[in-house]
């Protein structure tokens, strides 16, 4: 089973510092990253900046289109109005299907705030709480998460496939 989780960091290197952890862990074998992406949104600045970190060409990487769909939901599609925003209708009921629904945008939307940063990743199996140990020490997160069911993974990815 794939969880999506979402890291919320109250700086905005801490998403940054997290991943260097975070592929540690991956090296440790600890946790399976299948794909990885920050924000980072400084003070100041009208919307965050936004990097994927796993390469598309990795077994089980959702690519480009996948993050720019979400960090567009959850970041800019407010920025755009009524207009652009119903026009996302169907795609957000894609979502909604695999599991990352209005709740959870929301929530995200709600927390990652200028000053902040986030890590937002999608992992095979992963011990949530072996990750949050990992952090001890280090940039605090406040974990945002959700799992997704095999048939959901499923769907997502074929959502997004080349």
């Amino acid at each position: 089973m794939a969880t999506l989780t979402v890291w919320r960091f109250d700086s905005t290197d801490g998403a940054g510092e997290a991943s260097d952890i975070l592929a540690d862990l991956e090296r440790g074998h600890i946790v399976v990253i299948q794909d990885a992406a920050t924000v980072e949104w400084e003070v100041g600045k009208r919307k965050p900046r936004t990097r994927q970190l796993t390469n598309t060409a990795v077994a089980g990487a959702l690519g480009g289109g996948f993050w720019g769909l979400l960090f567009g939901l959850i970041f800019f599609v407010p920025l755009l109005g009524a207009a652009i925003g119903a026009a996302t209708g169907a795609i957000t009921g894609s979502l909604t299907d695999v599991g990352i629904d209005d709740r959870f945008i929301n929530q995200v939307r709600d927390q990652v705030t200028p000053g902040t940063s986030a890590l937002f990743l999608l992992t095979s199996d992963a011990d949530v709480e072996r990750i949050a140990e990992a952090f001890v020490g280090g940039p605090r997160g406040e974990l945002i998460h959700t799992d997704l069911t095999a048939e959901q993974e499923a769907a997502l990815r074929e959502i997004f496939s080349d």
